[in-house]
């Protein structure tokens, strides 16, 4: 095994990798954006009967879903996923045509 010299500038410079603690600012904000824009775009879809923001909704709650970690409330996630999922079929209930295009 080689010595190491104590006095060399190089080995001054390292310094041990420490991750950052949990909970802090580099925690990734996207599932509780997606989540509340799924809510957003649900709440809309069965107001309105719009077709698209149910969609939208439904979208959302998948994205939320994916980018969740297991700590993350899982009743919150799952009670936006059935209101988005409820968005569609009750906006297809009062009108079952399919989606029309906006162009």
């Amino acid at each position: 095994m080689q010595q190491v010299n104590s006095s060399d500038p190089k080995r001054s410079k390292y310094t041990r990798y420490k991750p950052p603690p949990s909970g802090g600012p580099s925690d990734d904000p996207t599932p509780d954006y997606m989540n509340l824009l799924g809510m957003i775009f649900s709440m809309c879809g069965l107001m309105m009967k719009l077709k698209w923001c149910a969609w939208v909704a439904v979208y959302c709650s998948f994205i939320s879903f994916a980018n969740s970690r297991t700590s993350d409330d899982t009743k919150q996630m799952l009670s936006s996923f059935m209101l988005s999922i409820s968005a569609v079929v009750m906006s297809y209930l009062q009108n079952p045509q399919p989606m029309q295009p906006p162009w």
